[in-house]
């Protein structure tokens, strides 16, 4: 997994709905997670865990990352969808309700047998998960793990908490979540919005996402794709810096340097990591086409 591949839509569909996995196949989403758990049914598990796989297997998704997100390791589908996702060719295996590192580690064993491609994700979306952030993410260190997605819905659901517009209370949780992500190299994707039909609502969400420094967001809705690529793409103003940064740090009188003047600021070697990382994903997002 590189840290440079774009992400910043994410779009969740029930793997039981045939016509909505053909749709995503023609949309603008970074990522398609085929959706075992909370979109299906209980009696619709199995025949929607059997959709995922064919789905899977059939291809047609391009440069889209897919993902399966499968039932709880701890419920009556979670062993099923897991061994079935193992072998599907799926990019990643997505897994709710991650609460602690045993957590991880038990989700780890139950893949021994998949590619060692295969990627595990989790979501973040409980009250106990909140104090274990650090340790939690620490795992991507010796296991599959590479990714959060947020939970806001199951978090408010958990805190009796009122999930409004503004967030406020979840706040502190978003900026820990990201910073022991980046701690540990794990990519982290906001939660989903609600509204998906007034889009003035979901921009002002996906700009709050990107001012915490998410990677992207996870979708519950088509008409979410469009708002959510443009607010996680470089600009053309970001992209200007980072090229202007790029080339003065290249210049013979400015090697060895620290720190230099670019276009009237001060520019450090961590904003030339950060210069090279926006076109590398502004470069990735163009191929992606």
């Amino acid at each position: 997994m590189t840290q440079d591949r774009p992400r910043r839509s994410a779009l969740y569909l029930p793997a039981s709905n045939a016509k909505a996995i053909a749709k995503a196949r023609t949309l603008p989403c970074d990522v398609v997670i085929l959706d075992l758990e909370d979109a299906v049914a209980p009696e619709m598990k199995a025949e929607a865990r059997a959709a995922a796989v064919a789905a899977v297997r059939e291809g047609g998704f391009g440069q889209r990352e897919v993902a399966i997100r499968a039932n709880g390791i701890d419920t009556e589908w979670g062993a099923a969808d897991l061994a079935a996702i193992a072998g599907s060719g799926a990019d990643a295996v997505l897994v709710p309700k991650v609460s602690s590192p045993a957590d991880i580690d038990r989700y780890q064993a139950a893949l021994a047998d998949a590619p060692a491609s295969m990627q595990l994700w989790a979501m973040i979306e409980t009250c106990a998960a909140m104090a274990r952030l650090d340790a939690i993410a620490a795992r991507a260190a010796d296991t599959r793990l590479s990714l959060w997605i947020m939970g806001t819905n199951d978090l408010a659901k958990e805190m009796r908490a009122r999930l409004t517009p503004e967030r406020t209370p979840f706040l502190p949780f978003l900026s820990m979540a990201v910073a022991a992500a980046r701690a540990h190299g794990v990519a982290v994707l906001d939660g989903v919005c609600n509204e998906f039909r007034d889009l003035a609502v979901f921009r002002a969400e996906a700009e709050q996402g990107l001012l915490f420094g998410f990677d992207g967001k996870s979708l519950i809705h088509p008409d979410q794709l469009a708002p959510t690529n443009e607010v996680f793409s470089p600009s053309a103003e970001e992209l200007a810096w980072a090229q202007a940064v790029i080339a003065a740090f290249a210049l013979p009188e400015n090697a060895g340097k620290g720190a230099i003047r670019v276009e009237g600021k001060m520019a450090e070697l961590l904003h030339l990591d950060q210069a090279r990382r926006l076109i590398a994903v502004a470069e990735r997002i163009g191929g992606n086409g």
